[in-house]
């Protein structure tokens, strides 16, 4: 009899991350918190010193994340079967060292040229990243696009974004110049339209400091509330741009973007698929979602839906 897959276990560090993710939007959306004008521009400080410098490829590097076995080898050059480089984006709180530790080195193994870099910091506050201004995280991922081309020779990436990272390169594309530069976007669990968080009031209680924090310090997390100023410019006019494919991967476990149907996008060259529906048994959470080996081999059937099947229970998940 054919057994459901099983998934690997988070670190106990990640899982906090996730928790601290959603207590931050949850804070933003209870408190209403806008962010002082101090805090954005000392966010757009930290973005302009990542500002593209004359070498576009240095530039790229000074924004990698380091030790993400697989990735960040700019000798690596785009094969025929794997023609465009891959750029992995983190969600809110997380950096892309802890957050690709599983998709880097598989993507990689698959012998495609994995990039991660990580985004977002604002001054003073360490260790938590992808908090500073979505639209100044675009400008990032920018600078760290233009550089893998120019390592790699490439004429386009793709992208594989978690939570923020699966909205942001939207702003990205639509209004930084990327539609040209990015076949394929994948989101897992994406904040496309926002969340509620609904039901996550009684856990940010369990986290001292939390709602008076966020408001201050975290310009990402009111992005990210339905409703904002910039998700209502971001999804003005449709949701996609033109000569991109977009996909999007759910669970109906999500406990961070809720509801789970505002991660879906509308619009041409759009796939939602939701993991309960490739295998009923596969519950992931929101951050489970990147390290989940149905969620993996959908990327690769997203990536490349002639060479690889559309994932189920009994697929060869790790093939």
């Amino acid at each position: 009899m054919p057994v459901a897959p099983t998934r690997s276990p988070l670190p106990g560090s990640r899982r906090l991350a996730s928790l601290a993710t959603g207590c931050a939007l949850l804070a933003a959306a209870l408190t209403g918190a806008t962010v002082p004008a101090g805090a954005a521009t000392a966010a757009r400080t930290t973005i302009a010193a990542a500002a593209p410098q004359s070498d576009p490829v240095t530039a790229a590097q000074a924004l990698a994340a380091p030790g993400v076995p697989g990735a960040n080898n700019w000798s690596c050059k785009p094969s025929p079967a794997h023609p465009r480089p891959m750029v992995l984006v983190h969600g809110t709180f997380a950096n892309g060292s802890v957050n690709w530790d599983t998709v880097a080195p598989a993507l990689a193994a698959d012998g495609t040229c994995v990039f991660v870099l990580t985004y977002g910091a604002v001054p003073n506050v360490p260790l938590l990243r992808a908090i500073a201004p979505v639209a100044d995280s675009a400008q990032q991922l920018s600078v760290f696009v233009d550089g893998v081309l120019a390592a790699t020779g490439a004429g386009q990436v793709d992208i594989v974004g978690h939570s923020q990272g699966g909205m942001m390169p939207r702003y990205y594309l639509k209004f930084d110049g990327g539609a040209a530069k990015v076949h394929t976007l994948v989101g897992l669990a994406p904040s496309n339209h926002g969340t509620t968080l609904d039901g996550l009031a009684t856990l940010a209680k369990s986290f001292p400091g939390a709602l008076d924090l966020v408001g201050s310090v975290c310009p990402a997390c009111t992005d990210q509330v339905t409703g904002s100023d910039l998700l209502n410019r971001l999804n003005a006019g449709g949701d996609t741009v033109p000569g991109v494919t977009y996909w999007v991967i759910a669970t109906g476990y999500d406990e961070v973007v809720t509801p789970y149907l505002s991660q879906f996008l509308s619009g041409p060259d759009v796939h939602n698929v939701l993991v309960q529906d490739l295998c009923p048994t596969n519950i992931p959470d929101h951050v489970l979602m990147a390290v989940d080996l149905v969620v993996l081999h959908e990327v690769r059937h997203a990536l490349d839906p002639a060479q690889v099947a559309t994932a189920n229970c009994w697929a060869n998940l790790t093939g």
